[in-house]
């Protein structure tokens, strides 16, 4: 183990002086780490140096902490705690900054993208190279080279006459001449007195590279405003006809800021209107039973089997326009809705070799149970599925449309985004709706664009789509977050805003609380879903009108529904009936194609006039009972079966009028007898035809019966919801970090740890396993048996991994070694034959 008073050499020092309450931070905020679980801490500190894992951790850092790594990116290596506040507050000290800046750069040791201590600041190496300037790469300040690294090809004769012009005495060497006039540069008061002999023209030639980009054109012979700073070193070429402002050159004329803006304090999300809770709820509520219903409809139209599933997968963009017009609804909320059942299990393909979409057994059972717990599992999908129908319509990577329900529509970061944004609208005070580009530049905060990300803001549409699928779905109303949207959440209430104001600052924070930069919460487990969900579902229920056992039958052939109904009513109700408008109230339309529906399904006549005598509050009209009995009349009087299809009555003169109507050509009847007609369409072609002609044929079965049909006669086979694509590896939890700090702990023992030398070797302290005889091998186990020392082993296990461990031996026998594992802190037993060998641990250590 490393001295904790000796300053680190490396990260893997840093590490190993870490305690595990600080390893477990680590590995948390940086899961990839341990994914699989490294060996030791050395590497553990060369897995988090690798270029895919720091790039994760800079996309993961707020604005401050990733300003404070350009910063220091600029810096010298190593860096002086006092050198980079001067880069972060400038040179006034920036009050703000100065009590933020502990706090960023804490984050960054966290995150072991920075070590070392305060006088010896060291970022990561691949850190530097993503963020220092390049011609290449501009860095995010807009800095350029330094002195020292804009003259490294330049003649030593040119330095000279360089640092001469500028008022420095001549040196022997380059090396000191560039220090020289990297000191003068440094110099406030020396660079000012340089700069006040500029020319005006000169000094708008600095002004405008001095933030950034630190490069411009130059001629072969530059205008004399030009010549003056190339002389004395203020631009130095970098190649031909190319220029740059030296580093330290444009911090002193930005008075030792390394950005324009400093931004250490993430912007309050503002409100943009306040609401009284209970309307925001209410509001709520009645979006959520909209959703209800919608998600009803959807599945309802796709009860016999919905639209084809695309070869390449996915629904066809005239199908979703189909849908949108069945839902009354825009294609964009079509797609949204379509996605929402499918994410919730509730929608599927079939499977067949004529494959379509269908609902799943899970959609019966979601059915009967009561409204809120509908509500909160459709809620739960939402908020943790990856699918996002916001970009459907989009283009792919290899330019391919994205459709609704098909492959491409997932983004990772979308769950996070959802749950952040709501996270922060359950900041504001009850009732409050937020501005949202508030919450916009709050997330650019939290999670700035760097590179070639800053042209496709996704977080940004994600959080625009979020608030929006929100209000349809019932988890804010106008606007503002609901009570059962922040139970979905598992958020408290909020405190009164002068109570959090009040609120005293925590150990060495000076920043005021309601601007403290917050982590981004942890996900909930299943069962803490699971928990917020039941009480999400509570406290919708009172909210939600009570299901309704009765209608009101009107004499113009309409039923009005005042509320929801319940399950039975609602679903005869919907055969018998075509809805005709929607809103607080629903009324229904009877038709002779929706009373044939009814007779479809089996119904009898008596049977309907039972049903609506005993649910309707009002006398069933006589203009109903009428179409009732007459389309029952008519009904099965046509019997079509298989030839292709056939038509049979026993009334000749009805088949006698079929084959007269010019409407049925297309169909190509003949007459195979005087009560019979035959057509090579199929049975449904034939069917719809003759109904299209005013008739109310029945099909049959092969043995002469009326088939009855039923809405939800077709179902997929069970399917479970699609999981989410996950962005990285997941968060581990407490045990399985426990598991892994306690095994690179072991493992860094084993390959720290002092061994005792063999013959004239040295003892060794790690890198190369041990290598003895099998005889040496086996003797030395059995002596430690006797003795009861540790031993060093190195070895391999059946995938071929090699590791260094350091056991106890208890029994040898049988070709296999008996011992307790310190690095697995358990007894394991080892085949000898995959022992590479043994060494003896130093005497202090055993």
């Amino acid at each position: 183990m490393s001295d904790p008073a000796t300053p680190p050499r490396s990260l893997a020092e840093a590490l190993r002086a870490r305690d595990d309450a600080s390893l477990a931070v680590l590995l948390r905020s940086r899961p990839d780490l341990i994914t699989p679980v490294p060996t030791d801490l050395t590497q553990l500190a060369t897995r988090a140096g690798t270029r895919a894992s720091v790039v994760r951790a800079l996309e993961r850092l707020d604005r401050c902490a990733l300003q404070t790594a350009e910063a220091l990116a600029v810096a010298p290596d190593p860096a002086t705690y006092d050198e980079l506040l001067g880069l972060m507050a400038g040179d006034e000290g920036d009050p703000v900054v100065v009590a933020a800046l502990p706090h960023a750069l804490g984050t960054l040791r966290e995150q072991a993208l920075v070590w070392g201590a305060d006088d010896r600041l060291r970022l990561v190496r691949t850190a530097r190279e993503l963020l220092a300037p390049s011609p290449q790469h501009p860095s995010p300040t807009g800095l350029g080279p330094t002195v020292q690294e804009a003259t490294a090809g330049m003649s030593p004769g040119r330095i000279q006459e360089i640092v001469t012009t500028a008022g420095l005495p001549s040196t022997h060497d380059a090396v000191s001449a560039v220090a020289s006039l990297t000191a003068l540069f440094a110099d406030r008061r020396r660079m000012a007195a340089l700069l006040a002999d500029a020319s005006e023209e000169s000094r708008e030639v600095l002004s405008r590279l001095v933030w950034g980009p630190p490069y411009g054109q130059v001629t072969a012979d530059p205008a004399p405003r030009l010549r003056w700073l190339l002389d004395r070193g203020l631009l130095l070429p970098t190649a031909p006809g190319t220029v740059v402002l030296p580093r330290e050159v444009a911090l002193h004329l930005r008075a030792g800021r390394a950005h324009r803006t400093t931004e250490p304090l993430p912007p309050p999300v503002e409100a943009a209107a306040t609401h009284r809770p209970q309307v925001v709820d209410s509001t709520a509520a009645g979006q959520a039973y909209t959703a209800l219903a919608t998600v009803e409809e959807l599945l309802k139209d796709w009860h016999e089997g919905g639209p084809a599933v695309l070869r390449a997968g996915g629904l066809s963009v005239r199908d979703l326009k189909r849908t949108a017009v069945a839902l009354d609804v825009s294609e964009p909320l079509a797609a949204f809705w379509v996605e929402l059942a499918y994410a919730a299990g509730l929608l599927a393909s079939d499977g067949e070799a004529d494959e379509r979409y269908a609902a799943t057994p899970a959609y019966d059972e979601w059915l009967e149970q009561p409204a809120p717990q509908r509500w909160a599992l459709l809620a739960q999908a939402w908020l943790t599925a990856t699918r996002t129908a916001g970009v459907v319509g989009g283009r792919d990577a290899k330019d391919r449309t994205l459709s609704a329900l098909g492959p491409g529509l997932d983004r990772s970061a979308a769950p996070e985004v959802r749950h952040r944004v709501l996270t922060l609208l359950a900041g504001l005070p009850e009732g409050a709706s937020p501005s949202p580009d508030s919450v916009l530049a709050r997330l650019r905060w939290e999670r700035p664009l760097r590179g070639p990300q800053r042209d496709d803001d996704l977080r940004g549409r994600l959080a625009r789509w979020t608030l929006s699928e929100a209000e349809m779905l019932g988890v804010t109303g106008r606007g503002a977050l609901s009570a059962h949207g922040r139970a979905l959440l598992g958020a408290p209430r909020p405190e009164p805003a002068a109570q959090a104001e009040e609120q005293p600052a925590g150990p060495g924070d000076k920043l005021p609380v309601h601007h403290r930069p917050t982590p981004p919460p942890e996900p909930l487990s299943p069962a803490e879903q699971a928990t917020a969900s039941a009480a999400a579902a509570r406290l919708l229920a009172p909210l939600l009108p009570e299901p309704l056992d009765h209608v009101l039958l009107q004499a113009d052939l309409t039923a009005v529904a005042p509320g929801p109904l319940r399950r039975p009513l609602a679903d005869m109700l919907g055969v018998l009936a075509d809805v005709e408008s929607k809103g607080g109230a629903t009324v229904y339309r009877f038709t002779p194609g929706s009373v044939r529906r009814a007779l479809d399904a089996g119904r009898t006549a008596s049977d309907l006039h039972a049903f609506l005598a005993e649910h309707s509050r009002t006398p069933v009209p006589q203009p109903l009972a009428y179409l009732i009995d007459d389309v029952a009349r008519r009904h099965g009087h046509l019997r079509v079966g298989a030839a292709s299809a056939y038509v049979r009555c026993d009334d000749d003169s009805v088949l006698n009028e079929i084959l007269a109507d010019k409407r049925a050509a297309g169909l190509r009847l003949r007459r195979l007898a005087p009560t019979v007609l035959a057509t090579q369409a199929d049975p449904a072609a034939l069917l719809e035809g003759l109904r299209a002609m005013g008739f109310a044929p029945a099909a049959e079965s092969a043995e002469g019966d009326v088939l009855i049909t039923r809405a939800d006669a077709h179902r997929t086979p069970p399917r479970t919801a699609p999981e989410p694509v996950p962005d990285g590896p997941p968060t581990p939890d407490a045990t399985l970090l426990a598991a892994a700090i306690r095994a690179i702990r072991a493992g860094d023992l084993a390959s720290t740890t002092p061994r005792k030398p063999s013959g004239t070797a040295p003892a060794v302290t790690g890198g190369e396993l041990p290598r003895t005889t099998s005889a040496e091998t086996l003797a030395t186990m059995q002596a430690a048996v006797l003795t009861g020392e540790a031993l060093w082993i190195g070895y391999v296990n059946a995938e071929g991994a090699a590791s260094q461990r350091v056991i106890a031996p208890v029994r040898v026998e049988g070709g296999f070694v008996t011992a307790y594992d310190h690095t697995a802190d358990e007894v394991r037993t080892y085949p000898l034959h995959r022992i590479t060998g043994v060494a003896e641990l130093a005497d202090d250590q055993t």
